[in-house]
């Protein structure tokens, strides 16, 4: 039975080829060296007494070692729980705590800090430390490697391989639970969508701890290469993607938000692109339209979830297609084994038509097996006939296209009106002062809630509550036009990328105006 690291195990691709490049630590993995540090990563853990089903911890920066964790955990049949270094001790207890995790694999940064929780994580048997000896640790180096031959452990598609906690936008994070079934079809999803190829060249921005990083081993998948970064910072992002002469580029919405503003000629350094994916949060459309127009490089747009990895059973526009964008509107269309629909979103059975707005449902093999320990959370949203209900409001056009309107818990209803945030948002990047807008609601006692927008401005710029109600009076229904105007250095978002209007809510939300 499959065992989703069996892709390394593929001889059609040649083992001196790259696969594997960390830059800053001017390090190259062949796939044959990717694959004998899995192996003997995999082998050590096991002579830990870690077993199939056994849930791993990790608490690292990304890095090659993150990467080789996740195929050393699955090699052997046991469970990945990632998580990110910048995570403080409450919220790593949580993650090791509620998965019952036996082990974590840290550095020396990261080793403290599971010090500090220790004693509270009954079931912590094992540290294992990256960076040379860490007390009361086991040390990666120590491990002996494996025999060329060592398989993967027999597993079922119904696996679980992966806890993934969600971002926590509501409450406690949710551990999401994915299988060996979900990646290995997820990972031919993304490679079907955006056309992946051996020489293919893949530039990684996204955290190892998220399920982002599927586009990357997608590239592994495909037997192309994975050049991947810490995090996104604009000038080595460039200097990467002309080096390495990439062809897939990661992206996001402040991403290409930053490559529409760069320096005239940084096109030049983009010459080898032939897709960027964008994905996380809404790219608003005068945003796209204006990457477009400049660059030429098709936006793989694409909407997914980490309870679907992605795209795994999602949606995206097509490189190749561009009328599946709806004039940079859409986020394509279902790929791999996806199906998509809209329902009523105070009555999950009731399916709406072309057109009609409602929450977003999505049916596929990439579609979590649920949520851990959480059977009533569980059935609220994965339903009985396999369908899983997103949390986002949306509609299918007549030609089966998928919009975006909003997340339904960020909707805001002012006097028995219903706002999308995103749309006023929409609006307001058009204003030649706006830099980066989110809109939320604030609680109003005769209203019920107002709009209210945060906006951080371009240098040199300026902009007056006033100023902003004008602009908006003349593009939008008077119900929908902000009540009041923030202004921002920065808006808060996941990693740098998932906008958090829950933050802004809990900031200003109150505070008069």
């Amino acid at each position: 039975m499959p065992n989703v690291t069996t892709l390394l195990d593929a001889r059609s691709v040649p083992e001196q080829q790259a696969a594997l490049v960390c830059p800053t630590r001017n390090e190259t993995y062949s796939y044959r060296r990717l694959r004998d540090e899995m192996n003997r990563i995999g082998l050590g853990l096991s002579t830990l007494g870690i077993k199939k089903g056994d849930r791993v911890c990790l608490y690292l920066d990304s890095s090659p070692e993150y990467l080789i964790s996740y195929f050393a955990i699955w090699r052997i049949g046991a469970v990945a729980v990632p998580t990110n270094i910048v995570y403080h001790g409450e919220e790593l207890l949580h993650a090791v705590n509620d998965a019952g995790a036996c082990a974590i694999i840290t550095d020396a940064e990261g080793v403290g800090v599971v010090a500090g929780i220790r004693a509270r994580a009954p079931a912590l048997t094992h540290i294992i430390c990256i960076s040379g000896s860490c007390t009361g640790s086991v040390a990666w180096d120590s491990f002996p490697p494996a025999p060329a031959a060592m398989r993967a452990t027999n597993c079922a598609l119904d696996d679980l391989c992966h806890l993934q906690y969600t971002a926590g936008t509501t409450g406690k994070p949710k551990g999401a639970m994915l299988t060996h079934g979900n990646w290995i079809t997820a990972l031919d999803a993304e490679r079907e969508a955006l056309r992946l190829r051996p020489d293919d060249v893949y530039l990684g921005i996204y955290p190892m701890g998220h399920v982002g990083l599927s586009w990357g081993i997608a590239i592994l998948r495909a037997g192309g290469t994975y050049v991947m970064m810490e995090r996104f910072e604009i000038d080595r992002y460039l200097a990467f993607a002309r080096q390495y002469k990439v062809t897939v580029l990661a992206g996001m919405p402040p991403v290409i938000h930053s490559l529409v503003h760069a320096s005239p000629g940084t096109e030049e350094w983009l010459s080898d692109a032939r897709v960027i994916i964008s994905g996380g949060g809404q790219l608003l459309p005068a945003v796209w339209e204006a990457f477009d127009h400049r660059y030429h490089i098709p936006v793989a747009n694409s909407y997914g979830l980490s309870e679907t990895i992605v795209i795994g059973s999602g949606t995206t526009t097509l490189p190749g297609y561009p009328h599946l964008t709806k004039g940079y509107q859409s986020v394509g269309v279902a790929v791999g084994y996806t199906e998509v629909k809209i329902v009523d979103a105070d009555d999950p059975e009731k399916e709406l038509a072309a057109g009609e707005t409602g929450e977003i449902a999505l049916r596929g093999p990439s579609v979590a097996k649920g949520y851990w320990k959480l059977p009533e959370a569980t059935a609220a949203v994965f339903r009985h006939d396999g369908w899983f209900l997103t949390g986002d409001i949306g509609h299918i056009d007549e030609d089966g296209i998928l919009f975006i309107t909003d997340r339904k818990k960020d909707m805001i209803i002012m006097s028995g009106w219903k706002v999308y945030p995103t749309e006023v948002e929409n609006v307001i990047i058009q204003h030649p002062a706006v830099a980066d807008v989110a809109v939320f609601g604030a609680p109003d006692e005769r209203k019920g809630e107002v709009v209210v927008a945060a906006v951080s401005l371009k240098p040199g710029s300026t902009l007056t509550s006033s100023e902003l109600e004008s602009f908006c009076r003349d593009r939008l229904a008077g119900y929908k036009v902000p009540r009041r105007l923030i202004l921002v250095d920065s808006l808060p978002r996941v990693h740098g990328w998932k906008l958090l209007r829950r933050t802004l809510r809990e900031t200003f939300g109150g505070n008069p105006a």
